[in-house]
């Protein structure tokens, strides 16, 4: 009875919070028909039980590329990456049978913190509200039935075009979906020669770069390495990006956790809904010919905070903006073909924070820590961490170290004006342009994240991603000991 008392008390007093079981916010996640839904278990304070063997939560498919558990001894294998990569994943927090207990705001048991008895923070619009989400708690869930999907290819590969077929065969013949692909994949010679493949290029539906797809496409299904994801990120501009699932068969992988093998089970898992997603962030770039920006222009929503899509018409551009973009890996700004060190300045919020002279500077998101900002020094961040990297590029001094600043905030980046040349921006590596003396660089996080689906989950995703693709902290196990026996002479020295 007592024990019985101890946790009616714990329920009570975790349920104190206020609860928030419902969707999230879509904005930037949403596409006609998906959404992503917070947990109960993740979305309030109070605990749950353990789940029911038979109600466990399951991978979306096999996890064939993850680290395992030897089921004689429990131990974790020891071994090369090649060996690491064919054994099965096994660990406590795939197999946990109940949900992680947690609190649904970061500072506070509710989302109006106090401190103290008489000290609050002062309330702002609801539009001033980041919402920091526990990544356990996001899943996707269907509005409606999807009826069509992108499938992005992975180009001049020609190992990759068996896989586009079968794949494309079994979505249209089996489960009637409308296939976009673009133009270029379209008029592909050895599909316009495959006689076999005509009714299924018959009912497809082609597109080139530019063309507005966010009311179109319910899903995505990228075939490739993580480049086609980076592109089928880039298709999506002003509006939501579609659920995307990707699958391993390019090069390094680190994005795309699906092996096409069980392509079938993985895209079944996902129409039948409740499948977990990381919220990959995106960094919304504008470069302007002058430092004078229109108040508000850069505002994604200034009208109905609960609205989804921008409404039509679009906002006209104002004469000074030469280029926009939505980068979800990195914006490197570096000196170009120029001999001499790169000259800019670098404010945040409009308050000059620093000059950066070397060989260029990247500013990326969690997601692009990873990439070209970890090879140059940077930490590797979570997705779910709502921040942006600073990290310099071969600084001309020893103290520049790379920092991480609040999601949220406005980077502006300028050429010095004492400096002997001009910049240059690549944005996600393409889209080369050229900055000039009295340009800015514009930079904040974008309200349309990349819904990315999850193999296994958020963390497990992640962590097989670092292991197997980049040998994250892979080394040979220390041999332990051998326990001294009583009376052997070299005891006291071992335990000395």
């Amino acid at each position: 009875m007592g024990e019985i008392a101890r946790i009616k008390g714990e329920i009570s007093r975790c349920m104190s919070g206020d609860e928030d079981n419902g969707l999230l916010d879509g904005v930037g996640m949403d596409s006609p028909d998906a959404a992503v839904k917070v947990a109960p278990e993740s979305a309030s304070n109070h605990g749950s039980p353990a789940m029911p063997a038979k109600e466990k939560r399951r991978p979306l498919v096999k996890q064939s590329r993850s680290i395992s558990q030897d089921n004689s001894n429990s131990e974790f294998h020891d071994g090369p990456p090649a060996e690491l990569m064919a054994l099965r994943r096994k660990s406590d927090f795939q197999r946990r049978r109940s949900p992680l207990e947690r609190t649904r705001s970061i500072n506070a048991p509710s989302p109006s913190p106090s401190f103290g008895p008489k000290a609050h923070l002062k309330k702002v619009p609801p539009s001033q509200i980041m919402h920091v989400t526990d990544p356990s708690g996001q899943r996707l869930v269907w509005k409606g039935t999807p009826l069509s999907v992108l499938i992005i290819k992975k180009i001049m590969d020609d190992s990759v075009l068996g896989p586009f077929k079968e794949l494309s065969r079994w979505l249209s013949e089996e489960k009637n979906l409308l296939i976009y692909i673009e133009s270029k994949v379209f008029d592909d010679e050895d599909l316009l020669n495959d006689k076999d493949f005509a009714p299924v290029r018959a009912k497809m539906k082609s597109f080139k770069e530019g063309v507005d797809l966010s009311n179109k496409v319910d899903f995505i299904l990228c075939l490739g390495g993580d480049g086609t994801l980076l592109y089928a990120s880039s298709l999506f501009q002003e509006a939501s990006v579609p659920p995307v699932m990707a699958f391993h068969l390019g090069s390094l992988g680190f994005l795309t956790p699906f092996e096409f093998e069980d392509f079938k089970e993985s895209v079944n898992m996902l129409l039948k809904g409740d499948a977990a997603v990381t919220l990959r962030s995106r960094l919304k770039c504008l470069i302007f010919d002058s430092s004078d920006i229109p108040n508000g222009f850069d505002n994604d929503r200034n009208d109905d905070p609960n609205q989804i899509i921008p409404p039509t018409p679009k906002k006209v551009d104002p004469p000074s903006l030469k280029f926009k973009f939505q980068v979800l890996n990195d914006v490197v700004i570096d000196r170009g073909p120029s001999p001499y060190l790169s000259n800019i300045d670098l404010y945040l919020d409009r308050r000059k924070v620093t000059t950066v002279q070397g060989d260029g500077l990247i500013i990326s998101t969690p997601t692009g820590s990873t990439a070209y900002a970890a090879a140059a020094g940077a930490a590797m961040m979570h997705p779910n961490v709502p921040a942006i990297l600073i990290t310099p590029i071969c600084p001309h001094t020893l103290s520049f170290r790379p920092i991480v600043v609040p999601a949220g905030v406005e980077l502006m980046i300028m050429v010095s004006p004492d400096a002997r040349h001009t910049a240059w921006v690549s944005l996600d590596g393409r889209n080369r342009q050229e900055i000039h003396k009295g340009w800015c660089l514009r930079i904040t996080t974008s309200v349309f994240p990349v819904a990315s689906i999850c193999s296994a989950d958020q963390i497990s995703d992640w962590f097989d991603g670092l292991v197997e693709c980049l040998h994250w902290n892979t080394r040979h196990q220390q041999k332990a000991l051998n326990t001294p026996k009583r009376g052997d002479k070299n005891r006291n020295q071992v335990n000395s």
